[in-house]
């Protein structure tokens, strides 16, 4: 397939691609269920007691919120299952409702400040995640949220320092690594986007959405050849197949893109990563 990238194309369909890419490994780029930062006291033996399938968790979940809605923890438990079942307005009501009734709580307003930057509440989703932790004590995992906040909002240069006082923290971790391609990616820096991403790669503990925003990174520089086998390396054939096939359709996508918005959906950082 021939690829034909002009620059002017390419800068229309750069909040394209970063939209999709950070839609892989998993359909949505949400939190797992185990995926909690800060300290819930007791939840970690409920975590283990509860369904691993979204819906189900919704529902487990839910019962106990229902029972009490002012317990910290079952609100945190419910309204991250929300996110992770794909009903991201109601898990921002939720969790609102949950940090009004413990103010101060800082795991709340970690899955709270997620939650907004789902629904594309940038401003609101940074200023809450800004509560959350603090300069004395950050958490990494949400220094990257919230560069990836800042990066919807066209603040890219301070997005970076973000992922840059992240890695300090956290050196190397390819989530962290992978946010700060995309931010490269938004500004039309396709090299150092490519740079920050093969770091990631690189990784042991790399996910399939890494791989796949590296080939896209690569393929609109007019790699594709290339892109194409970073998306099906060491991969069973369906799965390959599926992920060419993916490339293709993205960056085709791109290739007829003239004039994507200039915000796109939050690129949530997966703990796991």
């Amino acid at each position: 397939m021939r690829q034909r990238f002009s620059p002017a194309r390419l800068l229309a369909s750069a909040s394209l691609v970063a939209m999709v890419a950070v839609s892989l490994g998993g359909c949505t780029a949400m939190s797992k269920l185990s995926d909690v930062t800060g300290s819930i006291g007791s939840a970690g033996s409920r975590a283990e007691a509860a369904p691993t399938d979204p819906a189900r968790a919704v529902e487990f979940y839910g019962e106990r919120y229902r029972a009490n809605p002012k317990d910290a923890e079952a609100a945190l438990g419910y309204g991250q299952a929300l996110r992770a079942n794909g009903q991201r307005a109601q898990a921002a009501a939720v969790l609102e409702q949950a940090t009004i009734a413990n103010p101060g709580n800082k795991a709340l307003l970690a899955q709270y400040g997620r939650a907004l930057a789902d629904n594309g509440n940038f401003q609101q989703a940074f200023d809450v995640l800004s509560k959350a932790h603090s300069p004395d004590n950050p958490d990494w995992r949400l220094l990257s949220v919230q560069g990836t906040a800042l990066d919807q909002m066209g603040r890219h240069e301070e997005a970076r320092s973000y992922y840059a006082s992240a890695l300090k923290i956290a050196p190397g971790d390819p989530g962290v690594l992978s946010n700060l391609g995309l931010s490269y990616m938004l500004s039309k820096d396709l090299p150092k986007a490519e740079e920050a991403l093969r770091q990631a790669y690189a990784s042991p503990r790399a996910s399939s959405r890494v791989r796949q925003n590296l080939g896209l990174v690569v393929g609109l520089q007019g790699r594709f050849a290339e892109a194409e086998t970073i998306v099906k390396a060491d991969l069973p054939p369906d799965q390959a197949a599926a992920n060419v096939a993916y490339l293709k359709d993205m960056l085709n996508r791109s290739e007829g893109q003239r004039g994507a918005p200039k915000r796109t959906p939050v690129a949530s950082l997966s703990q796991s990563d």
